[in-house]
């Protein structure tokens, strides 16, 4: 019985082995002899395919940065109230973040030591600004709370968001993704929205 060799990685498998082992060990605690024995192959193998462990956490976080760029240029993202906006934006924020829940995991854990973690965290304060504006535009509007600080609820908001990571496990016996999209939203603008 011959068994078939690991070398034929693909530049997405091993992405997909990276993810895993920068959410296990950290970024910083993994070393490129880490990431061979990870995926099975020689680490000359992995130089093939990227020019090096920054390279694939610039690749990973790139996936997850634009996937939840790409919901604001999403239709119901950019047409109608303020208000309808931002719900659509914060559902969609939940589902990317548990489609691509090792993406985000990682996007989620980077701290700026390397320059592809500042890169990073710049995006991500670019869309979490982004989002704030609709909430704004929404208080302006007089269909969301202006009594609680927009900053605050925004933080308090991407908070509750983000901790998905921390608990979210998709092995079909907990929450589907769409439970946990409705409850998010419930509960945020069910404390956001202004009281008729």
């Amino acid at each position: 019985m011959t068994t078939a060799k690991r070398d034929t990685y693909t530049p997405e498998t091993l992405l997909s082995v990276a993810v895993q082992v920068f959410n296990d060990r950290g970024y910083d605690g993994t070393s490129m002899e880490h990431l061979s024995k990870a995926a099975g192959i020689s680490k000359s193998s992995i130089y093939h395919h990227v020019a090096g462990k920054e390279e694939l956490l610039r690749r990973a976080v790139s996936r997850a940065l634009d996937g939840l760029f790409g919901i604001l240029d999403e239709e119901h993202a950019r047409g109608g109230h303020a208000a309808e906006r931002l719900e659509y934006v914060v559902r969609r924020m939940v589902e990317v973040l548990i489609g691509d829940l090792p993406y985000v995991t990682l996007l989620l854990r980077v701290r700026g030591n390397t320059d592809t973690e500042r890169w990073a965290l710049e995006r991500r304060r670019d869309f979490d600004h982004q989002v704030a504006e609709l909430l704004r535009a929404a208080a302006a509007d007089g269909d969301v709370r202006r009594d609680v600080e927009g900053r605050l609820a925004t933080r308090l908001v991407f908070g509750m968001i983000n901790s998905i990571v921390e608990w979210y496990r998709p092995d079909g016996r907990g929450m589907s993704e769409r439970e946990v999209a409705d409850a998010v939203v419930q509960l945020v603008f069910g404390g956001l929205r202004k009281d008729a």
